[in-house]
């Protein structure tokens, strides 16, 4: 449907769960923080996204999630960006914790040391980060922004787009898992060039 009247949507109450009502696209990612007692977690993020073209990265948590509170005492957080086919596996590291705050599914999870020696990233993603808490900013109702400085940063050399290289080569050869909130996801095969107007500048 196309209109140019409001008169002809349906109108929605942005207080109850708007995004639940339509589907929105965005990366699935693992952040990976360290617990106080030095063992690894890892947390599923869709809310993700660069902060501005420089080396920084955000995402919603929430302070009632092992994930802020270790990225806020810790001050490191890994982000590693997975493939279509680590979906399941990215299912399960959202399990509850048990009783005694344990994550037990955690230990099955493929994993290799970040370059800090403290984080961990996941086996098989196609980007990796390593980054310092820059900021944590509270107040989105019961969310928070969690914004992280990169300080490192590794490729997939697949995943990585060349200057004489034609980009949907790219997709291609390395396809993108994306996440269609809420709950469901899709595997990114194929893309199209965007129609930038002439002159347009970033």
């Amino acid at each position: 449907m196309t209109s140019d009247s409001l008169a002809d949507y349906v109108s929605l109450d942005p207080d109850a769960g708007l995004w639940d009502r339509v589907f929105t696209i965005a990366p699935l990612v693992l952040v990976g923080t360290t617990e106080p007692d030095g063992t690894a977690d890892l947390a599923p993020k869709h809310m993700v996204m660069p902060m501005g073209w420089g080396p920084y990265v955000g995402f919603m948590c929430t302070p009632r999630h092992g994930t802020y509170r270790n990225a806020q005492r810790e001050r490191t957080f890994t982000v590693t960006y997975l493939r279509p086919d680590q979906v399941v596996l990215s299912s399960l590291t959202a399990s509850p914790r048990c009783d005694d705050e344990s994550k037990p599914v955690i230990d099955v999870v493929p994993t290799f040391p970040s370059g800090n020696g403290r984080d961990v990233f996941v086996t098989g993603g196609y980007l990796y980060l390593e980054c310092r808490t820059d900021r944590i900013i509270d107040g989105f109702e019961d969310n928070s922004l969690i914004v992280g400085e990169i300080t490192a940063a590794y490729a997939d050399e697949a995943a990585l787009r060349v200057s004489d290289g034609d980009d949907q080569d790219v997709v291609e050869r390395s396809p993108l898992l994306a996440y269609l909130a809420p709950g469901r996801w899709s595997e990114v095969r194929s893309s199209l060039s965007f129609p930038f107007p002439v002159g347009f500048k970033r």
